[in-house]
């Protein structure tokens, strides 16, 4: 996908008369650009960006849940599957392997989801309190298919990592990254569809149930 991707652009920068890859000072033009671009018309900020997110989250589906420490997060899963009747097992993000899942009855292989997965354990880059949005990057840590396969998806996200707006979220990845991973996913609740006599169906997409720890 990489050597397609730099193909493309190539293409499109010989048909723009520009040549071969970006030289050093045009990379330093477009981060500059970047830097100094204005941003459009945004809403007041919100007084308190938690509660706007878990609120904005509520409403587009999500389920809520909010704990003080990060060692609690698989007692926290555990009583929500359990309260759901939902799988014990599944996959969880290679990132989170280090909780302790097995004290919690969790059976939770870090690690890409298979099709097979019922569940799937992830946590987020950073959350979007305008929209009530998981905003997830992908990685060797972070594989994406644990969000967007299974059709039960549990996000933790703390706190500190709760932003007022998409662009924030993007200000935030420039600056930690650097470089943009292969995919940033934006999940505002479970997937669903109107396609069909305009009725709403959860899970056309994705999971059918989303369901964030909030942590801090």
């Amino acid at each position: 996908m990489t050597g397609s991707r730099e193909r493309i652009l190539a293409n499109v920068r010989r048909r723009q008369g520009r040549g071969g890859p970006l030289s050093v000072a045009e990379r330093e033009g477009v981060a500059t650009y970047l830097r100094r671009h204005p941003r459009g018309p945004l809403r007041p900020p919100p007084g308190d960006v938690v509660t706007q997110f878990r609120a904005r989250a509520e409403a587009s589906a999500s389920t809520t849940d909010r704990i003080a420490v990060m060692s609690a997060v698989p007692a926290a899963v555990a009583r929500y599957l359990n309260a759901h009747k939902l799988p014990r097992s599944g996959c969880v993000w290679p990132g989170l392997a280090t909780l302790d899942w097995g004290s919690a009855g969790l059976a939770l292989e870090p690690r890409a989801a298979r099709s097979d997965d019922l569940v799937g354990v992830t946590g987020v880059f950073c959350a979007i309190a305008e929209t009530g949005t998981l905003m997830l990057c992908s990685g060797p840590d972070t594989p994406a298919s644990a969000s967007l396969l299974p059709e039960t998806h549990v996000a933790i996200v703390p706190v500190q990592r709760v932003v007022a707006y998409m662009e924030d979220g993007w200000d935030l990845a420039r600056a930690e990254l650097g470089r943009l991973p292969r995919s940033v996913n934006f999940i505002s609740g479970p997937s669903r569809t109107a396609d069909i006599e305009q009725t709403i169906a959860l899970g056309a997409h994705g999971p059918y149930r989303v369901h964030i720890v909030l942590v801090g």
